[in-house]
């Protein structure tokens, strides 16, 4: 039976990507031991792992998660009180499939849509 999932996204930089998802979306460290090339961040009831890919052209960079959440509103408002940038086709609205999404671009350029039933 599958209970739970990790999505692995790649990242150039292990201190610029535990930099951005700390302070701009409130994530913390997982774990206690620091592997080499090897990032685990949390947020409340989600991880997510990142491995790293020095060589990542972000430009040819197509890594997605999407991620749901219970409070959409507050959490977009969090992060433009923190001043991230808004993917600018990603603006908070209800699609036509009745879920209220926005998304993000991280430093290496993986897509981050955050999203909510209505």
């Amino acid at each position: 039976m599958l209970t739970d999932i990790h999505p692995k996204l790649p990242m150039r930089d292990k201190n610029v990507t535990r930099a951005f998802y700390i302070h701009n979306l409130g994530f913390k460290e997982f774990g206690s031991t620091d592997f080499e090339g090897y990032l685990m961040i949390e947020k409340d009831q989600i991880q997510i792992h990142f491995f790293e890919f020095k060589e990542l052209d972000p430009r040819e960079n197509y890594g997605q998660v999407y991620i749901r959440t219970d409070n959409i509103d507050a959490f977009y408002q969090s992060l433009l009180d923190k001043k991230t940038t808004i993917h600018p086709n990603g603006q908070l609205e209800v699609k036509p499939w009745l879920q209220k999404e926005f998304s993000i671009l991280d430093p290496d350029n993986n897509l981050l849509t955050f999203g909510q039933s209505v």
